[in-house]
């Protein structure tokens, strides 16, 4: 898995910060960055958690690239609706050797490995018997339909692996660019921070938090699962191990973790 913070709304913090200084002053459109000092941003910041104000919270988002997840975390991120993704096709890219995902249980039980790679190995042969078969079908079709030569590979390539892709593993990597606001993001922390949280979605959410976290630390200060800096938000449900989040968040927090 590789994940990367690609951009972000400049000053973040600050311009919170001025959002909540809307709110809660007469400044005018003209004054309203006016005075943020970094001390005055964080007061703003704190104030808005201590309020449980998040509207303000909106105005920041993040953009982030991520790269060797599976179709299994995808259905799960996407579930996530107060973001936008673009998700490389299917459709329009042939999986040539198509790279995925080993569980971490069935990567250490070397018997299940075998029958996991066994079983990707039987996909990626399948796809490109579909893919041939279905290719040379749709060639014959289009030629037969009078399209020109030069069109005929390209419209029947793109046809054969629209088709083909059915027989793709969950476990097949996938590449997304995903943008949410800071308010989501937060949501999506707690959610997917938790150790509850299944293991891939839990990895992503983790390192999209310390990219977060390095680009504004006050904004992102209360951040992870609910038991990082409260009481566990599962109940019965709970893992038991809050000291061990709120010390793995602490280090975090202040990048003693790699």
């Amino acid at each position: 898995m590789k994940v990367k913070l690609l951009a972000h709304t400049p000053e973040p913090e600050k311009l919170i910060a001025a959002a909540a200084k809307n709110c809660y002053s007469a400044a005018d459109v003209d004054s309203v960055l006016d005075g943020l000092t970094p001390e005055k941003t964080d007061g703003f910041l704190q104030m808005l958690t201590e309020l449980g104000h998040d509207s303000p919270v909106e105005h920041a988002s993040f953009t982030f690239a991520i790269e060797g997840v599976s179709r299994s975390l995808l259905a799960q991120l996407t579930r996530h609706r107060i973001a936008s993704f673009s998700v490389q096709s299917q459709r329009y890219v042939r999986e040539h050797g198509f790279e995925y995902v080993i569980p971490p249980e069935i990567e250490k039980i070397p018997a299940a490995k075998q029958a996991f790679l066994r079983a990707m190995e039987d996909d990626q042969r399948t796809y490109e018997e579909l893919t041939a078969a279905l290719l040379e079908s749709h060639m014959k079709e289009l030629t037969a339909q009078g399209v020109p030569e030069k069109e005929v590979r390209r419209r029947a390539d793109k046809m054969a692996i629209e088709d083909a892709r059915y027989v793709l593993p969950n476990a097949c990597t996938t590449r997304i660019v995903m943008t949410a606001n800071a308010r989501s993001l937060k949501n999506f922390f707690q959610l997917r921070c938790c150790n509850r949280a299944q293991w891939e979605i839990r990895a992503l959410a983790e390192e999209m938090y310390r990219l977060c976290f390095a680009a504004a630390p006050t904004l992102f200060a209360h951040c992870g699962p609910s038991c990082a800096d409260g009481p566990c938000s599962e109940g019965k449900m709970t893992c038991g191990r809050v000291a061990e989040v709120r010390a793995h968040y602490l280090a975090l927090r202040e990048g003693k973790t790699g």
